[in-house]
């Protein structure tokens, strides 16, 4: 069977140098029309809030600012996880939604909820 193959490609050499030619240039074109992202986003969609307030202990941030806005982003639409992290003088609540929420309307739905 190779050997025909071999044999058949050494007698038409025209038609092989012909579709190798148009192989490169499909490769070429697919090549050139291809989308690549370098790195595929493959993290949850997620909306970080961060509040400052200087000079407060943890706990006091943890009171007066983490604890109600994480109870508030509870009731957000979509929202599947919300997380809250207290340090010195600074906060951040974690806003995870579904696989497939859109990221601007997120963060609408958290700027709605915000205000």
């Amino acid at each position: 069977m190779i050997e025909g193959i071999i044999r058949w490609s050494v007698q038409n050499r025209f038609f092989v140098l012909l579709a190798t030619l148009i192989l490169v240039g499909v490769g070429g074109w697919s090549l050139k029309n291809t989308p690549v992202d370098a790195i595929p986003d493959l993290s949850d969609v997620q909306v970080i809030i961060k509040t400052s307030y200087p000079g407060q202990a943890p706990q006091v941030v943890e009171d007066q600012v983490t604890y109600p806005l994480t109870t508030t982003m509870l009731s957000v639409p979509g929202a599947v996880t919300v997380r809250g992290y207290s340090f010195f003088g600074d906060s951040y609540v974690y806003v995870i939604f579904d696989e497939d929420t859109d990221a601007y309307w997120a963060r609408s739905r958290v700027l709605k909820y915000l205000s």
